[in-house]
């Protein structure tokens, strides 16, 4: 592991208002796929310090995540990225208070190294452990921190109950998040997930690993109406996703067309495949907004959250079904919408407030739908 593959995460600006005396101190380990993070947060909301160790390079060459090689990479990192957040804190072991670390879902072998590294912390200082579903740390982060449509803070996080489009490379689903450990599915993802898709699309068109950034930047300079794609279940009711349809157009497409591929071509193929994929989560969203579940809830902020959050194209999509529907758009900075140990430590304060902390053996999972907690 050499040092310019660690990123030290400037989160000065990202402070709380809340005003505990003593507030609860927790660190957060995140290890469920590529990256080995680690975070100090308190319960006044703010990020003492936040340290990713990235994978990308070693993945890039295959196009992909490798399971094995992010295991190891996990192995190597996890000690000097927890021994760095705790110095760039200027905190030593015994000054946390909570331990919290991703217990799954996510690659086994990745949630294994940082599941059995903070189970360790906590057995040896006698600290109470907070096993942490990823997906909920996704869910709770816009809690922390979160900016409005015109990139102003949200102050003191965004309040219960919220309607969450949670979008990434593994998942894709609409939660009514009603509070901790509260969450119900409106909608899902019938088969691939948005991140997937956009994944696959660049792959597809030479524009490397993590594909959504790539596609995101080529598609600003595009026209989107080039190529018709389809719009998988926009004409069917409910509120689940399909996007494997909008990937499978992608490949025929690129098979009737001459490659190489210019700038113009894959600026306009970028553009048009990502109209389809924001006109279906907007399409999947207003049908959630009608649904009986989210009209009682009454929920004021219309919030996305995950990987796929980065998008500027989907963000700039629900900042207008938003306003049309009278509620606040939310996001999480751009550093807290990918895998992040922040995420892990502000959920695991969030659980520790109402007494939910590991009290037997807890074994993590590859699988572990948030309406199971």
């Amino acid at each position: 592991m050499t040092e310019e593959k660690i990123i030290k995460l400037d989160m000065g600006a990202l402070r709380g208002e809340d005003n505990d005396e003593c507030p609860i101190l927790c660190l957060g380990i995140e290890s469920s796929c590529d990256e080995t993070s680690a975070a100090i947060v308190d319960s006044n909301r703010n990020i003492l310090s936040h340290i990713i160790y990235s994978q990308i390079p070693e993945h890039q060459k295959y196009g992909g995540v490798v399971p094995e090689l992010a295991a190891r990479a996990h192995i190597l990192a996890i000690d000097t990225v927890v021994r760095q957040t705790l110095d760039a804190a200027g905190k030593k072991i015994e000054d946390i208070d909570v331990i919290a670390a991703t217990a799954g879902p996510g690659l086994i072998g990745g949630v294994l190294i940082g599941w059995m590294a903070a189970t360790g912390i906590a057995q040896s200082t006698s600290k109470p452990l907070v096993a942490v579903n990823h997906l909920e740390g996704h869910a709770l982060v816009p809690r922390l921190h979160a900016s409005a449509a015109d990139g102003s803070d949200i102050k003191c996080g965004v309040e219960f109950p919220y309607l969450l489009m949670l979008a990434s490379g593994g998942h894709c689903q609409i939660l009514l998040v009603r509070g901790v450990g509260a969450y119900e599915q409106i909608g899902q993802t019938l088969d691939d997930s948005a991140g997937e898709a956009f994944d696959k699309v660049a792959k597809m068109l030479g524009l490397g690993y993590p594909g959504g950034p790539a596609v995101d930047a080529r598609a600003a300079k595009g026209n989107p109406k080039r190529f018709k794609f389809p719009r998988p279940l926009c004409d069917k009711p409910g509120c689940d996703f399909s996007f494997s349809g909008i990937k499978t157009a992608a490949r025929v497409m690129l098979d009737k067309a001459t490659a190489p591929y210019d700038d113009e071509f894959i600026n306009d193929f970028c553009a048009s495949f990502q109209a389809a994929v924001v006109d279906c989560i907007v399409n999947r969203l207003g049908h959630a907004l009608a649904d009986s579940r989210v009209r009682d809830a009454a929920p004021r902020t219309l919030v996305v959250a995950g990987g796929v959050a980065k998008n500027s194209a989907i963000r700039a999509a629900m900042e207008r079904l938003a306003a049309s529907h009278d509620m606040t758009f939310a996001a999480p900075p751009m550093g807290l919408c990918t895998d992040n140990g922040a995420m892990i430590a502000w959920a695991g304060i969030e659980n520790y407030r109402v007494g939910r902390v590991v009290k037997e053996p807890v074994a993590p999972r590859p699988r572990w739908p948030l309406t199971e907690l």
